[in-house]
């Protein structure tokens, strides 16, 4: 009997788990996709061109033998397994709450045929790595030494050739109702797929990864390696990277830390799923933030890159024209949104979802939490970036300002520490040193909140 495998958060032949689990099976595979209409009308233009240059990818990599369907897929699934009459559905496991009903749903439909899970998109899947108590870590440091303690295992052997692939033109057309892969039309600031995938990481190990450490906050010299939005389609598997990796290089263990921090929001995410939207910390819910009119002004001027802090809008104007930004950037934007502007941190995750395409829920929303204070291993409330000084800091020559602000383009002090702003730039829209002081007075009423509550 064949085996279907449903490929979601894995767009790749190589080192995928879930394709040796099929061919262990059964050599005979049929490989789909689902467009999902409920993902697509989340998803930007941009992430689905991406989608849609992976799928095709794909499809050029089976000599067109990867079904792309669309439909609910507790529907779509269940019909075209019975119509091979499969043994076993073979998926990656996902751990998003999203994926977790998703799933649910489907094994309920498949109606005795086995939804079976091998590997996930993390080098330790969610639920794995606990303290001696069972109990998941809510610190990311001692996470991080109990995650290298607990390792994980050597890529999988897989590839175009491992299995004989079934030609979806041999179904029923009612069972199979092919669709084409998603072409938005939006322009591709990234190249896409397993191959780019692989040449990214073949690029950035040769001329990036050894200077890592030192060069990973500094987005004018592009010093981090870009495969974030591949780890988000899986066109790559981080088992792959870590393969490479000199672990004696302190480089190379600073990007292994990056591995293991999406690791880690994923496994928070896996334990605690309201986190998604809701405070981790329930003391910062009575937190004050602003939502007024002049609240929604802000947010239109922070989104559209026009506040007046150079660092925080090339930042954003770097997300606006390719959906990308380095960390450190989103870091300093996402502290000036809920400590300089006072907004709810869900305002700007959501605005982050639907630009980034290396949007991930679990990274996204714990980065946002981490900024604002409210979520795990969070930095101190009273940890206000200056984004001036940060500019300054991380961005000296102001090469990065200049490249995405062209106001400031030719002037002498692209982080207008002093003087007065060109004509065709905004002035500030409000003032660091008033707005800091207003966000500890804000963020200490938490903590005269918590020792007034009676405790039960």
């Amino acid at each position: 009997m064949p085996s279907l495998l449903w490929f979601r958060r894995d767009l790749r032949l190589h080192d995928l788990p879930a394709l040796a689990a099929a061919v262990d099976q059964d050599r005979d595979v049929l490989a789909c996709f689902v467009l999902d209409p409920q993902l697509e009308a989340s998803s930007s233009a941009r992430r689905l061109q991406i989608l849609g240059h992976c799928l095709r990818q794909l499809q050029t990599e089976l000599d067109g033998r990867l079904l792309v369907t669309r439909g609910c897929p507790e529907e779509r699934i269940p019909l075209i397994a019975k119509e091979i009459d499969a043994s076993a559905v073979h998926i990656s496991a996902d751990f998003t709450p999203f994926g977790r009903g998703r799933d649910g749903r489907v094994q309920e439909a498949l109606d005795g045929i086995p939804l079976v899970p091998t590997g996930s998109p993390y080098l330790v899947s969610p639920g794995r790595v606990t303290k001696d108590d069972d109990s998941p870590y809510r610190v990311f440091t001692p996470f991080f030494r109990r995650w290298r303690e607990h390792g994980w295992r050597q890529p999988a052997d897989t590839g175009p050739q491992s299995a004989q692939w079934i030609d979806p033109s041999s179904l029923a057309a009612a069972a199979a109702k092919p669709a084409d892969a998603p072409d938005t039309g939006a322009p591709a600031c990234f190249a896409a797929g397993e191959e780019a995938a692989l040449r990214q990481w073949r690029r950035f190990v040769e001329a990036g990864l050894d200077d890592y450490a030192e060069q990973r906050d500094l987005p004018g010299v592009d010093g981090t390696s870009q495969l974030s939005m591949h780890l988000k389609f899986g066109a790559i598997h981080p088992r792959t990277m870590v393969a490479d990796l000199d672990l004696r290089h302190s480089s190379h263990v600073a990007y292994l830390r990056q591995l293991a921090f999406r690791d880690f929001y994923a496994t928070v995410l896996h334990h605690w799923p309201n986190s998604a939207w809701h405070n981790w910390n329930r003391d910062f819910d009575v937190i004050e933030t602003d939502t007024d009119d002049t609240a929604g002004r802000h947010f239109d001027a922070w989104k559209a890159g026009q506040t007046g802090f150079p660092f925080v809008d090339a930042g954003m104007r770097q997300l606006a024209q390719t959906g990308f930004m380095p960390n450190r950037v989103r870091m300093i934007t996402a502290s000036f949104l809920v400590k300089d502007l006072h907004l709810p941190w869900q305002w700007g995750a959501r605005w982050f979802l639907t630009q980034l395409v290396d949007a991930d829920i679990a990274n996204n929303q714990h980065g946002w939490q981490w900024c604002a204070g409210s979520g795990t291993d969070a930095a101190p409330y009273f940890r206000v970036f200056n984004p001036t000084a940060q500019g300054q800091k991380f961005d000296p020559t102001g090469a990065y300002i200049r490249r995405w602000v062209p106001e400031l383009a030719d002037v002498a002090d692209p982080h207008l520490k002093s003087g007065s702003p060109p004509p065709n730039y905004p002035a500030p829209i409000v003032d660091h040193g008033e707005e800091r002081a207003e966000a500890l007075r804000r963020y200490q009423a938490i903590g005269a909140h918590r020792n007034a509550t009676p405790k039960p």
